[in-house]
């Protein structure tokens, strides 16, 4: 029997159920780690997810459910490849400094609204985005995070330039590993 005379990785690279004559290399090895990689590249671990409140003015907040991107990896990902995103939710980008912030739409096939927000969570500037577009969206005063969600939220929430998003001390960015 095959299994007594072959250790068990040796069966994968060698064994060929119904055929006789020489020991010859099987691809099956080859496809394995061709799958696992391809079902590795796929998982990503889940951004960690926060409610935030965001004080309107004369008005009553309004909160919002957003995802972080607090690492670099997490920021150049961003919301690329979603296929929707519901009233209400959005991705945080947190930066560890106050500068000039910069974004694109590569890969990202939904329209957005982006607010870049100052380190006291003043909402300083509201923009569109459209699906796909490599055209740079930058903000034209120094900020800290920028909040991104399915375009035209922030009009129907009646959130405007000057409101603040309330983002405590342990929203921070991390180094990537």
């Amino acid at each position: 029997m095959i299994f007594r005379s072959f250790p068990f990785p040796a069966v994968l690279f060698f064994y060929r159920p119904g055929k006789r004559g020489p020991w010859t290399p099987s691809l099956l090895p080859v496809f394995f780690i061709f799958l696992c990689g391809q079902i590795l590249a796929g998982c990503e671990a889940p951004l960690e997810t926060k409610e935030f409140v965001i004080a309107r003015a004369g008005r009553d907040p309004v909160t919002i459910q957003a995802e972080l991107a607090r690492t670099g990896t997490q920021r150049n990902r961003g919301l690329m490849n979603r296929r929707n995103l519901k009233d209400g939710r959005g991705m945080l980008f947190v930066f560890d400094r106050d500068q000039i912030l910069s974004f694109w739409m590569k890969n990202t096939l939904i329209p957005l609204s982006i607010a870049f927000i100052a380190s006291d969570g003043r909402i300083l500037e509201i923009r569109d985005m459209e699906p796909l577009d490599l055209t740079a969206v930058s903000s034209s005063r120094s900020a800290r995070y920028a909040l991104e969600v399915p375009q035209g939220w922030f009009g129907r929430a009646g959130i405007r330039i000057g409101d603040v998003i309330r983002i405590d001390g342990t929203v921070k960015p991390v180094k990537d590993l």
